[in-house]
C-alpha cells in the first residue's frame, strides 16, 4: 500500500475529524502477553504515516503505564494525533490486579490530573468513561466531565459500554461525540439499542476489538493452548474449552470473503465493521490493537474493501452462533444491563 491518507470521518456531530481507522494501544504495555517497545513505537510511527489519527489508550491499562509509553510519541505528533483515554478502573492499593470501578466527582478529578500528568499534555482530546458505577447516577458523572470541557482540560467527552438510556441521559447533560463499546462480527449486542441511540443523538461508535481480540484473524484457536499464562484472553469464556473449538468452525465464512477479495480474515472482519457505518448510517471508527508495523498496515487496507451485499448476507449468522459471552462477568457492558 503506498502512504496515501485513510479516509477520514467525524466523531459524532461535535468531535473532531479523524482517520476512519484508530489505533488501540492498550497491547502495547498490558494484557495480550509480552511486548517490544521498539517494535510498538514502529508501528505507532507507521500508523501515522498511513493517516490513522486517533489512538486510544486508558489509564488502567498497565496501571498508566501505557499512558506513560504513548507520551513521547504524542509530543513528537501533537497536532496531528487525537488523543483518547478513560477513567473509572481504579486499582486499589497493594493489589495491582483488582479492578475497582468509579465514577465519583473525586476520583474524576484525581484522574484526569493523574492523565495529563503521564500523557505529557495540556488537554486531552477525548475523555471516556470506561465503566459505569451504577451507585452514581450517570448524569452526575458527565456533569463533573463537563467541567473539566468548560476548565479546557478536556475538549471532548466519550462512554464506553453505556446502555442507549444512559446514552441518553448524558446526552442530556452534555454533548457526547463517542460511544465505545465491543463491535465485530462475534459481538453484535449494541446494535439492538446503542446504535440507533448514537444515530439518533449524532454520536460515534468506536468498536474495539473488532478483531474479536484477535480469534476473528486465526491467531489463535484456544487461549489456554496458543497464549502465554499472562494473556488475559484466557480468562474470556469464548476463546477456551468447546467454546474455542465451536468458534474456529465460525470463521470458514470469513476465509471465503477474504479469499473472494485477495485479503486476510483480519481485512474482511474490519471491512465488516467498518461498513456498518453505511448499514446504520452513523460514523464508525474502529480502534484494532496491534504492536506490529506489518499488522498496522494489513489493518489499514481493510479501509479499502467494500463487502457486497451477498458477502454480508454471508456473513450475517456468524454472531448469532458464537459460544460464550464476551467477558465471564457481564455485568460491566451495555448487554448486561441493558
Amino acid at each position: 500500500m503506498t502512504d496515501s491518507t485513510i479516509p477520514t470521518a467525524r466523531l459524532g456531530d461535535t468531535g473532531p475529524e479523524v482517520g476512519v481507522q484508530g489505533l488501540g494501544c492498550m497491547g502495547m504495555s498490558f494484557a495480550y502477553g509480552p511486548s517490544d517497545a521498539k517494535e510498538s513505537r514502529a508501528a505507532l510511527d507507521r500508523a501515522l504515516e498511513l493517516g490513522v489519527t486517533l489512538y486510544d489508550t486508558a489509564d488502567a491499562y498497565g496501571a498508566g503505564a501505557n499512558e506513560e509509553f504513548l507520551a513521547p510519541f504524542f509530543k513528537a505528533h501533537r497536532d496531528e494525533v487525537v488523543i483518547a483515554t478513560k477513567f473509572a478502573l481504579s486499582i486499589p492499593a497493594g493489589d495491582p490486579t483488582r479492578r475497582v470501578v468509579r465514577n465519583d466527582a473525586p476520583y474524576i478529578r484525581q484522574a484526569v490530573e493523574a492523565s495529563l500528568k503521564r500523557l505529557d499534555v495540556d488537554v486531552i482530546d477525548l475523555y471516556y468513561m470506561h465503566r459505569r458505577d451504577q451507585a452514581v447516577p450517570i448524569e452526575e458523572t458527565v456533569g463533573v466531565m463537563a467541567e473539566l470541557v468548560r476548565e479546557g482540560k478536556v475538549k471532548h467527552l466519550g462512554l464506553s459500554e453505556v446502555t442507549a438510556g444512559e446514552l441518553r441521559a448524558a446526552q442530556g447533560v452534555h454533548p457526547i461525540a463517542a460511544v465505545q463499546s465491543e463491535w465485530s462480527l462475534f459481538s453484535r449486542d449494541i446494535e439492538d439499542r446503542v446504535v440507533p441511540a448514537a444515530r439518533e443523538l449524532g454520536v460515534a461508535l468506536v468498536p474495539y476489538s473488532p478483531l474479536g481480540r484477535g480469534f476473528l484473524t486465526g491467531a489463535f484457536a484456544d487461549a489456554d493452548k496458543d497464549l502465554t499464562a499472562d494473556d488475559f484472553r484466557r480468562s474470556q469464556p469464548r476463546f477456551t474449552g468447546e467454546n474455542a473449538a465451536a468458534n474456529a468452525a465460525l470463521l470458514e465464512p470469513v476465509r471465503a470473503v477474504a479469499r473472494a477479495h485477495d485479503a486476510t480474515p483480519a481485512q474482511i472482519a474490519l471491512a465488516w465493521v467498518q461498513q456498518q457505518a453505511v448499514v446504520h448510517g452513523l460514523p464508525v471508527i474502529a480502534i484494532p490493537g496491534t504492536r506490529k508495523a506489518g499488522r498496522v498496515e494489513e489493518n489499514v487496507r481493510a479501509t479499502a474493501v467494500e463487502l457486497s451485499a451477498q458477502e454480508l448476507a454471508l456473513l450475517e449468522p456468524i454472531a448469532g452462533k458464537v459460544a460464550g459471552d464476551r467477558y465471564a462477568d457481564m455485568t460491566l457492558t451495555s448487554a448486561g444491563r441493558d
